[in-house]
């Protein structure tokens, strides 16, 4: 019964620990950024769908450097000096974002496509 405590209270440590994107947005993003809508700047929706993990993350660490390579003639966006925890999840927390495509063909494994 020890051991089955130790193992609740070990899972619950850890998961409060993990660092929620939301909340990175919440803390951060929400004054400029909306999810879905366009605000003061683009919406997630419109990031996730044209921007690679790598380019989100650059663009939030280094937006003045990031700016100039995507050809943008101004930039806003304040840099953050952010965590890598936090960096990892406001991330994969704007890739959730990126609108399905409803215009994929499912195959056929079994069928040869030439």
């Amino acid at each position: 019964m020890k051991k089955l405590s130790l193992i609740i209270v070990l899972v619950t440590t850890i998961n409060s620990n993990t660092i929620s994107g939301k909340k990175v947005f919440e803390t951060y993003c929400w004054g400029c950024h909306h999810q879905s809508a366009v605000a003061f700047a683009p919406p997630f929706t419109e990031i996730a769908s044209k921007r690679s993990a790598e380019e989100i993350r650059a663009m939030i660490s280094d937006p003045k450097s990031v700016s100039k390579v995507f050809g943008y003639k101004r930039n806003a966006m304040p840099s953050f000096k952010l965590k890598e925890d936090e960096l990892e999840a406001i991330t994969k927390y704007i890739l959730s974002f990126k609108p399905k495509d409803n215009n994929t063909t499912k195959v056929d494994s079994n069928v040869s496509v030439k």
